[in-house]
């Protein structure tokens, strides 16, 4: 480009005067709402923190680290901050109120329904094994009449679950967490799975491209369409744009679950169950309906921590903050207790999250655009110049 502006600059040039920055005519005002988070330098190694004045939408300083002494000096030297949003890690929060006591913190209404959904789906991971019991009316899974995939994942299973019957052993006979991992060989994260039931899942799945589609689907299998490369073209004609295999193999086991005269239930997903009692319940299929009504009879702990959940949601949206500790003792008594209790130990910064209108939501915007700025710069983005380009002027 500087080329073709006949501007006689060589990239590193370019670099350097980009670095150095020019002085701005007047100096913004001090930030009274900023929200912080972090972003990774590389992933899963080093992270630096980004800082945005919520009111200027802008990016006001960018921290090399996420530790908690940087994070306070800087609130030390920023003492004039009313308003703290942050995510619900304990790192900011504590750095907050230790170094800016006079600002009110507000948690990420995003990361509350995240979290909110991620503990439900924890509840039904833990009742799995009744839950499939419920669901295969013609008796256990029969592993002949498994696709290749769902076989994997069950001889995946059978071995799980010889390792959790281990773990159970060793709990009841009274050791300690950290001695069972040294024993078996897993980590003290899955161990705490294990004994919390929250690992007897068969067949876990991931986000498929299918998922926004299953209501079109199911009505063109009721309509008598049952070849998966003529359900895979009036998909595409609606503007699906995944392939055939993946409508072919959702017809397949279609077809195998009617001939084996249920409703798939034995080769059901935890997190399939719980997005069929919660976001499909109003509108999903006739599977939908049937995985309800027997979730209905035969969990009914399940029922209430969905209650809690809807109730939880409403709360959120509903900008009244006084429904909080109300929600946080009926949650205790269900299976999100542990979420309510996480609740709980960050009360102030939920409540401000309910009733006030500022979020991270700004934040991770400037986080996208920053992660796009970094992957253009490949290995030269280094805490100056970055900041150069980030903070510069619109």
């Amino acid at each position: 480009m500087m080329a073709r502006l006949a501007v006689p600059w060589s990239r590193d040039t370019m670099l350097r005067v980009l670095r150095r920055g020019e002085p701005t005519a007047e100096a913004p005002p001090p930030p009274r709402v900023i929200g912080i988070d972090d972003f990774a330098w590389r992933r899963g190694h080093s992270y630096g923190s980004i800082v945005v004045d919520l009111e200027r939408r802008q990016v006001i300083d960018l921290l090399p680290d996420r530790q908690r002494d940087t994070v306070v000096a800087w609130l030390r030297s920023n003492p004039q901050v009313e308003i703290i949003c942050r995510d619900r890690g304990p790192g900011y929060g504590a750095a907050a109120t230790e170094a800016a006591p006079q600002a009110r913190q507000v948690a990420d209404r995003w990361h509350l329904f995240e979290n909110a959904s991620a503990a439900f789906l924890a509840a039904v991971r833990s009742e799995m094994p009744g839950l499939r019991r419920a669901l295969a009316p013609t008796g256990p899974i029969d592993p002949a009449t498994l696709t290749r995939a769902e076989r994997i994942q069950w001889d995946g299973a059978e071995v799980r679950e010889v390792l959790n019957r281990r773990i159970e052993d060793l709990a009841a006979q009274g050791m300690p967490i950290k001695a069972m991992a040294r024993i078996t060989g897993v980590s003290r994260q899955t161990i705490r799975k294990v004994l919390r039931g929250q690992r007897h899942d068969t067949f876990r799945c991931r986000q498929s491209s299918l998922d926004a589609w299953s209501l079109t689907l199911e009505a063109e299998w009721a309509a008598g369409c049952r070849v998966g490369a003529e359900l895979w073209r009036r998909l595409k004609v609606s503007g699906f744009a995944g392939s055939l295999r993946v409508v072919s193999e959702w017809a397949t086991r279609r077809r195998r679950d009617e001939k084996l005269g249920h409703a798939g239930g034995a080769s059901l997903s935890a997190r399939t169950i719980a997005r069929s009692m919660t976001t499909e319940r109003e509108t999903g299929s006739a599977q939908t309906a049937l995985i309800n009504a027997v979730v209905e009879r035969a969990v009914r702990s399940l029922i209430a921590a969905r209650e809690v959940l809807e109730r939880f949601h409403a709360m959120m949206r509903s900008k009244d903050e006084t429904r909080l500790d109300p929600w946080i003792a009926t949650a205790a008594k269900t299976k999100l207790a542990a979420f309510a209790a996480g609740v709980d130990a960050d009360r102030d910064a939920v409540a401000a999250a309910i009733s006030t209108p500022w979020s991270s939501g700004q934040v991770e915007g400037t986080i996208c655009r920053l992660k796009s700025i970094k992957r253009q710069m490949y290995g030269r983005a280094k805490l100056d110049l970055l900041k150069a380009r980030i903070m510069m002027p619109a």
